[in-house]
């Protein structure tokens, strides 16, 4: 017994035993065949069936259940992920796509740092393909598009014609007086582009001029939508529509032509303030029944509302932005006014989705929140200006923080549009 545990013996040992040690062998093979063979047997049909004759709650503790969870679990959350380094950087540079507007062509005014360049969104559950323009292009043939809603609906616009551009030239076609909105085709594809300003969405009378000046409240008609964009409806394949800052100016609420209350009035009309998440919720329910309930059944993405990054002030009154890298998850906590404004889109959006269902309606919620939250580094800041600094290194200027450099972070929306549109 002694010589049998010595794993050192000659090798005329193996010599005289090698058909028993070939026979050992096989078996041990044989043996491992059938493990194996069980082992997936387990893994994709047990689970399967304790799906069917199990409740969730029997099987929380199950191994085989949570790896058929796995299995069949939901689409990957595209809008729950982080930024990560991007060494191949934008797609399009400033200076190579004539769509850019002065205001947000970063490098051009000065900017020093090109950091906020070299970033992408990741998922993450799933990897986000970039978006691929000349596959867009030939799936988009002869078809239309629509981004409808405010400034950040133009800022979307201008991102995804620069992408574009590098298959194909957009020409415009048609441009509104004040070049608010706009229409561009491409000419090769009859691709259609549009972007019709209705920052509101509603009927609205707005009394402002470009620089932000008010001479009088707005009068927001919470019963009405507005034409400029119901009127072109039918035209569209697809349309982006998204709104929300603009609730939060001072205005006076209509419903049947007649005062309802207002927002920010300061009772100098003796009017109740109802909010600027009443009308945001009037509005948003007026626009998706609209989709929900038209013949023509243009699919639709409704974008959620964009967080700005002002830091010790606001717009008017000396807010700055001057990070230079992304926020990770924890490190920032989104405003009391950007939380109510979500909340009320996620909450008229999942009113909508199940009688958009039901009709068969193409609805998809574009939620771009928390990612460009997380991005206080991606705007114009003070070089939405030619070289504010040149004259004065401590000259005060106005900064942007809500709108988006070209390019920048805003170029991510599209690898989201891109993944819904064409995995749906």
């Amino acid at each position: 017994m002694s010589g049998d545990s010595n794993p050192l013996k000659p090798l005329s040992f193996y010599k005289q035993n090698s058909f028993v040690i070939k026979l050992l062998i096989l078996f041990l093979l044989f043996g491992l065949t059938i493990h194996l063979f069980s082992s997936n047997s387990i893994h994709y049909s047990s689970p399967a069936f304790e799906s069917h004759t199990s409740s969730p709650q029997t099987d929380k503790g199950s191994d085989s259940t949570k790896l058929f969870r796995d299995e069949e679990k939901p689409k990957c959350d595209l809008f729950k992920g982080e930024w990560i380094p991007n060494q191949s950087g934008p797609v399009y540079n400033n200076s190579s796509c004539p769509f850019i507007e002065h205001h947000q062509n970063c490098m051009t005014n000065g900017r020093p740092d090109s950091g906020y360049l070299y970033w992408r969104w990741k998922p993450l559950d799933c990897n986000l393909a970039k978006f691929n323009p000349e596959r867009f292009l030939d799936l988009m043939r002869n078809k239309s598009f629509a981004f409808i809603g405010d400034s950040i609906s133009r800022n979307h616009v201008q991102s995804f014609l620069c992408i574009l551009s590098q298959v194909e030239l957009a020409k415009e076609i048609y441009h509104d007086e004040e070049y608010k909105s706009k229409t561009w085709v491409f000419p090769k594809h009859n691709f259609t582009v549009a972007v019709i300003w209705s920052p509101f969405l509603v009927k609205a009378e707005i009394f402002e001029d470009n620089d932000g000046f008010s001479t009088s409240e707005t009068q927001l008609h919470l019963d009405k939508l507005d034409e400029k964009w119901t009127s072109q409806y039918n035209n569209f394949d697809y349309a982006i529509i998204g709104g929300g800052k603009w609730f939060l100016k001072t205005a006076i609420y209509f419903e049947n032509n007649t005062i309802l209350g207002c927002h920010y009035c300061h009772g100098e009309k003796n009017l109740t303030d109802l909010g600027f998440d009443y009308a945001y919720r009037k509005a948003l329910e007026l626009v998706l029944n609209f989709v929900i309930n038209s013949n023509h059944k243009t699919q639709v993405l409704l974008r959620s509302v964009t967080p700005d990054h002002f830091e010790n002030g606001e717009w008017h009154n000396g807010g700055t932005c001057n990070r230079r890298v992304p926020f990770k998850d924890g490190m920032v906590n989104i405003t009391d006014i950007d939380r109510i404004l979500h909340e009320v889109e996620l909450q008229e959006f999942d009113k909508a989705i199940g009688v958009a269902l039901e009709k068969e309606v193409w609805l998809k919620l574009l939620d771009t929140t928390r990612l460009s939250l997380l991005r206080p580094d991606g705007h114009p800041g003070p070089y939405r200006q030619s070289h504010p600094f040149a004259k004065d290194k401590n000259a005060k200027v106005q900064y942007d923080c809500l709108h988006w450099c070209l390019p920048g972070p805003i170029d991510s929306w599209n690898d989201l549009v891109m993944e819904i549109l064409m995995n749906d």
